[in-house]
């Protein structure tokens, strides 16, 4: 499959070519090679790298200028016309080994665009850095999500109100299974361009939804891409509920076209369960917390359910967003239980399971990172004599189910090291922007790495 098909299938009603910043200095601050290696990219000299990430020129057979995408968005429920790629653009597209799947490669911090309005289309190298956490954290947890290819640093000062400035700048480019928003859909369904939506529609089908038949009739195309979307951001939401992780800004133009995570903001990962904790400080409402989450969720496929209503009935659409819902409970069952390290079990309903988890955790106020490392499949029930009584009785159901490794691995009986408060990442931080120390930040994304490993141990 010949990757860049972009531009060439869709045209310009869906982009607008655009030329990256020029960037002086750059200095290389994260190199994914486990990525790179997926689209074989993890050859690359150093030259060669900083070539096609930092300067941006282009791959041999992709795009020979960037795309910033056009898109509209409900931000905070309110929706807005004027967005889309405003500090980023679709770099390249590339076809990933084991799949076969087409992989797009997207930017952050890369120049202004059309789209900026008054921002100055840069990142923060602070940014940046909490970008990697995130990806890397959500992968070894084995939620759906992209992955930070590249960081580098660009030597230019910026101001932030959110930041202590001037702040460094950074660029960043991301490897994503789709570049396509939500928004995107409602852009062209506010314009009354049905006939580019059901074209979109056959391109993310095609291309994203290879197991789909793309060139059916209308009404069956965009019913099998609302199931299959609706089938993978509840997976998506099921894996954030299951970590503790709180997005922060869920509007619709953070909601993609294949069920995969990204755009990593104001984000936390609960060190306690509290259901009514946010992650940005300007969601005053609570409208992203981490107990909505699934209702964000929900409703922004709502929103691109709307886009479809000129070709399917809205009777059919209900039928099909009806199963969030219970998909999203069955992933979180068997989400929990694998984080555990135990078989999902039979003889309990997956919905008390959920439900006396939570409970036991809401009330008990237990560490999270500390309850799941501690009581890892394996543990010795004697152990729960030191636990509140709160959560025994999660425990003691825990604790008769049947492992799902051979063996436990050895990282769970190590001191815990697999967290990722808000703590640790501002301690990591402030080395680096302190001292220029990269030594914890390097350190902890190796015992990301580790968890991730012990977790997938056969």
């Amino acid at each position: 499959m010949k990757p860049a098909v972009f531009h060439e299938l869709l045209g310009e009603k869906h982009f607008t070519k655009v030329q990256p910043a020029t960037f002086v200095n750059l200095t290389q601050r994260y190199r994914n090679q486990d990525a790179a290696k997926t689209v074989s990219l993890d050859k690359l000299n150093n030259a060669e790298w900083k070539s096609y990430f930092g300067l941006f020129v282009p791959f041999p057979n992709s795009f020979k200028s960037p795309l910033a995408l056009c898109y509209h968005g409900h931000q905070f429920g309110s929706y807005n016309p004027y967005i889309g790629d405003g500090r980023g653009f679709l770099y390249a597209q590339l076809i990933e080994n084991k799949t076969k799947r087409l992989m797009d490669l997207g930017t952050k911090g890369s120049g202004k665009t059309p789209f900026s309005r008054s921002g100055d289309g840069r990142l923060t190298l602070k940014g940046a850095f909490r970008e990697v956490l995130a990806s890397e954290y959500l992968i070894a947890l084995g939620v759906n999500t992209c992955k930070i290819l590249s960081v580098f640093e660009t030597e230019e000062k910026l101001q932030r109100q959110d930041e202590p400035s001037p702040t460094r700048a950074a660029v960043l480019v991301r490897l994503s299974h789709s570049h396509i928003r939500i928004g995107s859909f409602q852009r062209l369904a506010y314009l009354n361009q049905h006939e580019e939506i059901l074209k979109l529609a056959r391109y993310v089908v095609k291309y994203y939804y290879p197991k789909l038949d793309y060139d059916i009739a209308p009404k069956e195309l965009l019913k099998h891409l609302l199931k299959s979307l609706v089938e993978n951001v509840a997976e998506m939401v099921a894996g954030w509920m299951s970590s503790g992780f709180v997005h922060g800004v869920l509007n619709t133009d953070n909601f993609n076209l294949t069920g995969e995570s990204f755009d990593y903001g104001p984000w936390r990962f609960l060190v306690k369960m509290d259901f009514n904790f946010t992650a940005a400080y300007f969601d005053h409402d609570e409208r992203y917390s981490y107990g909505k989450q699934p209702e964000a969720a929900l409703w922004a496929l709502c929103r691109f359910a709307d886009c479809l209503v000129e070709f399917v009935s809205e009777k059919e659409l209900e039928k099909e967003l009806s199963e969030f819902y219970p998909k999203m409970q069955s992933a979180l069952f068997k989400k929990l239980c694998w984080r555990f390290g135990v078989l999902p079990p039979a003889d309990i309903k997956e919905d008390v399971f959920i439900s006396l988890f939570f409970n036991a955790t809401s009330k008990s106020k237990i560490n999270l990172d500390y309850l799941f490392h501690k009581y890892y499949a394996g543990f010795e029930p004697k152990t729960l004599q030191t636990e509140s009584k709160e959560i025994i009785p999660f425990l003691e159901i825990l604790s008769v189910q049947k492992a799902r490794q051979a063996s436990r691995p050895e990282y769970f009986s190590q001191s815990l090291a697999s967290s990722l408060s808000i703590d640790e990442v501002e301690d990591i931080w402030s080395c680096i922007s302190e001292r220029d120390d990269w030594t914890k930040f390097e350190k902890k994304i190796k015992i990301i790495k580790d968890y991730g490993t012990a977790l997938r141990v056969e």
